[in-house]
């Protein structure tokens, strides 16, 4: 896999230059700047695979959490809302964190929170306390989230695509693992969803360990060279290399940005009502616990796979918007099956809207497209990741709604099947070559 991302040619090749991690390590021995970017790869596939586990282990367990808490049905369309909330709450402060201490840093906090959020939640003791201690964890989730898409851009910029279906796979291997093996691993554990929710704390706490010497790797590079690069990010000024800072681009004047924006929360809304309600669809359909957990691993699986492939042939198309398309068919497909047969075409659906939820990696890889500056992908990230988890909020919560008061799935299924249509135009548009800078200075 690593052979593989050597020589990828990316759209993202033809930006302005920028004065990255990789290229300020230039001044070490190449035997230290192959360290660093070794350890650069470990901590985003690590912190990728952290950056579902604290949904998907909740949306197996919904029913034995609800029942130990005793949550009603809209309680806990509440609690699957409460993620993109926090993504929009916390994700724009990325950002303006990454420029005062390092992206690194700011990832390395975000592990530490979502070690310390999963740690406590099981064992709060009431509904108040597990939503804090989720809000903790999925705090740490928010401010990586968005930096995920800066740090690829920093350290890979001519290698976009593949280093972006790496973190992606990551993120659909932690998030299907966290679905497939929370109920069996709670069985062996005794039964307790106490103790099979707390355990994926240690995959956090492990993936603490490679941002470290990145952070001190940064203050060595700030002691050296304050004087030239004060606001930098692993000693990476977060400004263009013309100088131009952040705030100077008016990222809401894009077209594109909202565009962008809106398709990642019309996808961020069937990916958490998916993750939060789906096993629940196939539960009720009369498919065992167990089998029910499978088939939403099988749903995140899917994207292990598609999310290598997809951001690779994304940036080898001038417009992305024919991916969008196949991936929006594949998702109403999947939605009518689950309407009419949910127990017995229960795999087959789990396939398809597998393949939808690959428009997250598709979104990401979009970010760091239309942006041609680092501090244009910084800026771009964060809007379009807060903005969207604004959008994404009402989705799951209204589902539960209209799950307890209609007595069936009809309704929420409907909803879901309608919201792709959007999706899918504002994907076409988002999908469009041109970047926001462009954009932004065009409308001032």
């Amino acid at each position: 896999m690593m052979a593989g991302m050597t020589g990828e040619e990316t759209r993202t090749a033809m930006s302005p230059p920028i004065r990255s991690s990789a290229q300020d390590a230039e001044l070490q021995p190449p035997a230290t700047r192959a360290w660093m970017t070794r350890v650069v790869i470990i901590g985003i596939v690590l912190t990728a695979l952290n950056l579902r586990p604290a949904i998907t282990s909740l949306g197996a367990l919904l029913e034995e959490v609800r029942d130990g808490l005793g949550m009603s049905g809209s309680f806990a369309g509440l609690l699957t809302s409460v993620p993109p909330l926090c993504f929009a709450v916390f994700g724009v402060m990325a950002p303006r964190l990454a420029r005062r201490f390092g992206p690194a840093a700011v990832v390395c906090a975000g592990m530490v929170a979502i070690a310390a959020g999963l740690a406590i939640r099981p064992f709060a003791g009431n509904t108040a306390g597990f939503l804090v201690a989720s809000a903790l964890a999925l705090m740490g989730i928010a401010v990586s989230n968005v930096l995920m898409p800066v740090i690829v851009k920093r350290w890979f910029p001519d290698r976009v695509g593949s280093m972006t279906g790496l973190y992606s796979m990551a993120l659909a291997l932690g998030t299907a693992a966290a679905a497939a093996v929370t109920v069996p691993m709670t069985r062996a554990l005794g039964g307790s969803w106490h103790a099979g929710l707390a355990v994926w704390a240690g995959l956090a706490a492990v993936a603490v360990l490679p941002w470290i010497p990145l952070v001190r790797a940064r203050g060595t590079a700030l002691s050296r060279d304050a004087a030239s690069t004060p606001a930098s990010a692993h000693g990476v000024p977060l400004a263009s290399a013309a100088g131009q800072e952040p705030s100077a681009l008016r990222i809401t004047r894009s077209r594109t940005a909202w565009a962008l924006a809106v398709f990642f929360g019309l996808q961020a809304t069937a990916a958490y009502i998916t993750m939060g309600w789906m096993a629940q669809i196939f539960r009720d359909a009369g498919v065992p616990a167990g089998t029910a957990g499978l088939l939403l691993a099988v749903t995140m699986v899917m994207g292990v796979p598609l999310a290598f492939v997809i951001p690779r042939l994304a940036t080898r198309l001038p417009h992305q918007g024919p991916i969008v398309v196949a991936l929006g068919v594949c998702g109403l497909v999947g939605y009518a099956g689950l309407y009419l047969a949910p127990a017995g075409g229960a795999w087959a659906w789990a396939l398809l809207l597998g393949i939808a939820n690959c428009a997250f990696p598709l979104a990401l890889t979009m970010v760091g497209m239309r942006a041609r500056t680092g501090a244009g992908v910084a800026q771009l990230s964060a809007f379009a990741q807060s903005t969207g988890y604004l959008i994404s909020i009402p989705g799951p919560l209204l589902v539960g709604v209209l799950y307890q008061h209609s007595g069936g799935w009809g309704l929420p299924i409907a909803l879901m099947a309608g919201l792709m249509i959007p999706q899918i135009v504002v994907g076409i548009l988002a999908g469009r070559d041109r970047t926001v800078e462009d954009e932004a200075a065009r409308r001032r």
